[in-house]
C-alpha cells in the first residue's frame, strides 16, 4: 500500500513512522527545518512505548511530486486544511482513501463535499505527541489509539484493508467503531469540553473539574455539543455527558488539552475549529449554545493576537 502522511506534526510523524518502521512505503509531508532533518538524519520517535528511527524516510515539501496513492493519513490541524486541499488532489487516484485524523467536526463535511464518500472515511485518534525538535516526534502520553469506518457505517473492504493494516503494526491500537459518527462525534464533544474550559480557566483538567463553576461549565458545554450532534441525526445517549465526566474525573489532575497549551502559549490554536463549530453547528440546527458562546468570546481576542490581527 502506498501511503501519504499529509502533515508531520505529532500526530502524523507517530503513526507514519510506525507504518514505515513497519516496512510500509511511507512518504511524508514536511516543511522547513523538520523537513531538512528528516532528509539528513531521517524520523527519529521518541517514545514512552519505546524509541525508533525511521532512516532512510521519504520525505517531500512537493505534494504534487508524489503520484497517485492508496492512502492518505491527513494529519494537519484543523485550519490548515483549507490549505491542504488542493495540494492533496494531484495524490488521488481513482481508488484513493482519505482517512483524516484531525479534531473537529466541520472537516468531514468539506471532505466529503469536495472529493466525496468514495474517497473519503470517518477516522480520529487519540496521543499525546508532538515535535519535539526539527526531525524528532515526542510520544509524551496515551496510548495511540486510531479508528476508522465507513461514513454511513456500512462494511466494506477497504476498510477491511486499513483494518489489517493497522491492526499489524506494533505501538498502535486500532479499531473499526460500528458508528464511525457516533465515535467521532464522542471525541469532540468531549475535546471541546475540556479544551474549551481548560483554556478559559488557564488550569490543568484536576483544578477545572474540581472547581462548582467550571466542572458546570464543562459540563453544560458538553451537554450543548451533544444537543448539537443529536440535531444533526448522530445517536447520541441520554447519559453521555455523566459517562464522560467519571472518565474525566479519572484522568490525570495535570493534564492540558493541545489546544489550552497553544492558547496559553500564545501560538494559533483549534478554537475556530473546536468551539466555534459547534456554535455554527448550532446555529444552523436551531440549537442554543450559550456556554459555548461565552468560552469562545473571551478565547478569541487572544486567538486574534496569535495571529497578528
Amino acid at each position: 500500500m502506498k501511503i501519504v502522511v499529509f502533515g508531520t506534526g505529532g500526530v502524523g510523524g507517530y503513526f507514519g513512522g510506525r507504518l514505515a518502521q513497519h516496512g510500509e512505503d511511507v512518504t511524508f509531508i514536511a516543511r522547513g527545518s523538520h523537513l531538512d532533518a528528516m532528509r539528513e538524519s531521517g524520523l527519529k520517535v521518541e517514545s514512552i512505548d519505546g524509541d525508533f528511527l525511521v532512516q532512510p524516510v521519504k520525505a517531500t515539501d512537493s505534494p504534487q511530486t508524489v503520484g497517485e496513492v492508496d492512502l492518505i493519513l491527513l494529519a494537519v490541524k484543523a485550519w490548515q486544511l483549507e490549505d491542504a486541499i488542493p495540494q492533496m488532489k494531484p495524490m488521488i487516484g481513482d481508488h484513493t482513501m482519505i482517512l483524516p485524523l484531525l479534531n473537529g467536526m466541520e472537516h468531514m463535511d468539506i471532505l466529503l463535499d469536495t472529493f466525496g464518500s468514495d474517497h473519503v472515511l470517518g477516522g480520529f485518534c487519540r496521543i499525546s505527541a508532538v515535535i519535539g525538535a526539527p526531525g524528532v516526534i515526542r510520544h509524551v502520553g496515551m496510548q495511540p489509539y486510531v479508528a476508522y469506518g465507513e461514513w454511513d457505517g456500512s462494511k466494506s473492504e477497504r476498510i477491511e484493508s486499513i483494518h489489517k493494516l493497522f491492526t499489524s503494526v506494533n505501538g498502535i491500537v486500532a479499531e473499526n467503531p460500528p458508528d464511525i459518527q457516533f465515535a467521532m462525534w464522542g471525541k469532540f464533544i468531549f475535546i471541546t469540553g475540556t479544551s474549551g474550559v481548560g483554556a478559559y480557566a488557564r488550569v490543568p483538567i484536576g483544578e477545572f473539574r474540581s472547581n462548582p463553576e467550571t466542572r458546570s461549565m464543562l459540563i453544560d458545554s458538553m451537554k450543548e455539543a451533544a444537543a448539537v450532534a443529536r440535531a444533526r441525526g448522530v445517536r447520541i445517549p441520554d447519559d453521555f455527558v455523566d459517562v464522560t465526566m467519571q472518565r474525566i474525573d479519572s484522568f490525570p489532575p495535570d493534564v492540558t488539552a493541545s489546544m489550552q497549551k497553544d492558547i496559553m502559549a500564545g501560538r494559533p490554536s483549534e478554537l475556530n475549529e473546536q468551539n466555534g463549530a459547534v456554535i455554527r453547528m448550532g446555529k444552523a440546527a436551531g440549537v442554543p449554545t450559550p456556554v459555548q458562546e461565552r468560552i469562545f468570546a473571551a478565547l478569541y481576542p487572544l486567538e486574534q493576537k496569535a495571529r497578528g490581527k
